[in-house]
């Protein structure tokens, strides 16, 4: 009876230990998240570079398909504009550079629309975040696509370690709210398939970050996300795998925006095995009232 009682005590006792640990993870993380969304707020200030490229192999790494880019991100009237300067290494007129300004302008406010209509779907709700997001920099939403929501009881401490001369913690997130977002179909039994296949990516989905406990600053992202099996069209196409990474840079003192941002996925074909891969350095960040130029 009393080894019991004993084992009983002792079972108590871990669960109140680790449902404090679990407290204490989750308000850091929140902290966290704070900064991250601080960073976000500076990025506007600053006119930076982007090269971009794709690679495309085939079976054998046949190459299939390759393109190289480059961008200027800068503030304008209000707005934050991608603007190309060469595709493969050949510079973008001015005329085309403006038309390419303005498509991208266009779809950005067809972004935002669709975004401040599903922030603000439900009769009688206000979501100032969802309209926050919507209003967000492009710039944001292409390059932090790793982006997601405080989640409370799903990070876990996987260990110490050193980045870049800094000592890190390891964080391991098991999302439940990755994919979870967007617009809303009209259509029930198509929105339930939608939910059902976030749910699935969900589960399978794994997000490490490496954060610098003292200034509560991620460096670096590692998304994984394997076993994507259950996703509609597998008899045309299926995806093996998908990985990315995104590393954070600090341009200026006390200041964290995006390095760089690497994508992988391996997909089969009718012909094969396909495996790609993704790029994005953003670099030359420079204040906006700098007197910097577009080439």
């Amino acid at each position: 009876m009393r080894t019991r009682l004993f084992l009983t005590a002792i079972g108590v006792a871990l669960s109140v230990a680790a449902s404090s640990a679990q407290t204490d993870l989750d308000a850091f993380m929140s902290r966290v998240l704070e900064r991250r969304d601080d960073n976000w707020k500076k990025l506007q200030q600053y006119i930076l570079e982007e090269r971009e490229t794709l690679q495309i192999t085939g079976p054998g790494g046949t190459p299939i398909y390759g393109s190289r880019r480059e961008y200027a991100w800068f503030p304008r009237d209000g707005r934050f504009i991608k603007s190309p300067l060469s595709a493969d290494g050949v510079t973008i007129g001015d005329v085309e550079r403006r038309k390419a300004e303005q498509a991208w302008l266009t779809r950005e406010e067809r972004r935002e629309a669709i975004k401040v209509q599903s922030s603000t779907a439900a009769p009688g709700v206000f979501s100032e975040a969802g309209v926050r997001e919507a209003l967000e920099p492009g710039f944001v939403s292409a390059a932090y696509f790793l982006r997601f929501k405080f989640d409370p009881g799903q990070y876990a401490l996987a260990g110490r370690e050193t980045l870049e001369g800094r000592a890190v913690l390891r964080i391991e997130y098991y999302p439940t709210k990755l994919f979870s977002e967007g617009r809303g179909r009209p259509n029930r039994e198509v929105r339930k398939r939608d939910e059902q296949v976030q749910a699935k990516m969900n589960k399978v989905a794994l997000v490490t970050l490496w954060i610098d406990p003292t200034e509560h600053q991620i460096l670096k992202y590692e998304f994984e996300n394997v076993g994507l099996d259950f996703l509609p069209g597998r008899s045309l196409v299926r995806i093996d795998g998908l990985n990315a990474s995104m590393e954070m840079g600090q341009p200026f003192d006390g200041v964290w925006l995006p390095r760089s941002i690497r994508i992988g996925f391996d997909m089969m074909l009718a012909i094969g095995e396909l495996d790609g891969r993704y790029a994005a350095d953003f670099r030359d960040y420079k204040l906006a009232d700098v007197d910097s130029r577009v080439r």
